[in-house]
């Protein structure tokens, strides 16, 4: 049952977000499809970034059929630059799903939007809540900080008793008459307001006076997070071959299929090493670039060879291809960082 605390706590929410909430195209559809889409570029996405993804997605494949019956090398080649490629795997496997399964033109049963690949609870209650204004809550990095201050939450809210606690809390607070309001404007203060550095936003929060970290001072301190894990370091050897072929630069590429990093994503001639020591002993005699990539749970030290030659070397599972060509190909995003870097170069 609500309290009146309750009540007066969404009336301040709500008049802030109705003068600070930002038009994001995905606010302005109640369609399931559209919607799943947004959450899903959303996942490990900034929205600025994910905006022009998610309008290319729905301009290209504007239903789930069109999507069901696109190729998978297209769905990753319109991901690339976005990183978590599993996340364009996925999606392109449960528009298969819906489709097959008659759920047309997107399911409206809980049940079945938390069955899809790459969906867990907090996507599923978000495409519940936005698509058909039904009372679940939409749990993500800003709600996790918004409500650990709020409510003065000193448990890591990414461990296991973290995401129990955190989630049986915001179902006490989710507004059930209006949850599609509640949970845009939530998510909203986090976004704009309750951020990670607050500066003096605390005096000017719409929810001070709701807000038990604010009161007992430990707001800048929170959210807590679980101890990140030790990244392990991998040793990456690019051969960046380059032939004129009919008056056109050639290259090899090949594509990526054991069960590692950029699945099914195309990349040059790669060697991996041991250890750094091996890695800094391969041959640098040619033009290269070097950098370092971080993974969520990886640093990949990569140096990128470039080397040309009379005649293209046979490399099994490699394939010849016009350098003009490489941007009809779905590239990881180290890839793509050191050809912006080669354009002076090549």
């Amino acid at each position: 049952m609500k309290t009146k605390g309750n009540y007066l706590l969404y009336k301040h929410l709500y008049d802030w977000y109705e003068i600070y909430h930002r038009n994001l195209p995905w606010r302005e559809t109640e369609d399931g499809y559209r919607i799943w889409l947004s959450e899903v570029i959303l996942q490990q996405t900034r929205v600025a970034q994910g905006i022009d993804y998610y309008l290319r997605f729905v301009d290209r494949w504007p239903c789930v059929e069109a999507l069901a019956e696109a190729s998978e090398a297209d769905v990753l080649r319109e991901w690339q630059g976005l990183g978590y490629y599993s996340r364009a795997r996925n999606l392109h496997k449960a528009a298969q799903m819906i489709v097959a399964n008659g759920w047309s033109p997107f399911p409206t049963r809980f049940e079945d939007v938390l069955s899809l690949p790459g969906v867990g609870e907090y996507t599923a209650g978000a495409i519940m809540s936005f698509a058909h204004n039904a009372p679940y809550a939409a749990m993500d990095g800003n709600v996790y900080r918004v409500l650990s201050r709020l409510l003065d939450i000193d448990e890591a809210f990414d461990s296991s008793v973290g995401k129990k606690l955190f989630r049986s809390e915001m179902n006490l607070l989710l507004d059930s008459e209006h949850p599609r309001l509640f949970n845009s404007a939530i998510m909203e203060l986090g976004a704009l307001w309750c951020t990670p550095i607050l500066d003096d936003h605390c005096e000017h929060c719409p929810l001070r006076d709701f807000c038990l970290g604010y009161q007992r001072g430990t707001a800048a301190m929170l959210p807590i997070r679980k101890p990140r894990p030790v990244l392990r370091d991998r040793w990456l050897h690019y051969t960046i071959y380059l032939c004129r072929i009919d008056n056109e630069l050639h290259t090899l590429i090949h594509q990526r299929t054991a069960q590692d990093i950029w699945k099914h994503l195309y990349e040059f001639i790669l060697n991996e090493y041991d250890n750094e020591e091996q890695w800094l002993d391969a041959d640098t005699s040619q033009s290269s670039i070097t950098t370092t990539h971080i993974l969520s749970h990886q640093r990949l030290h990569a140096r990128f060879t470039i080397h040309p030659v009379d005649t293209l070397p046979t490399i099994p599972n490699s394939m010849c291809i016009r350098w003009s060509e490489l941007d009809q190909y779905a590239l990881s995003r180290l890839t793509l960082k050191v050809l912006e870097q080669m354009g002076s170069i090549i």
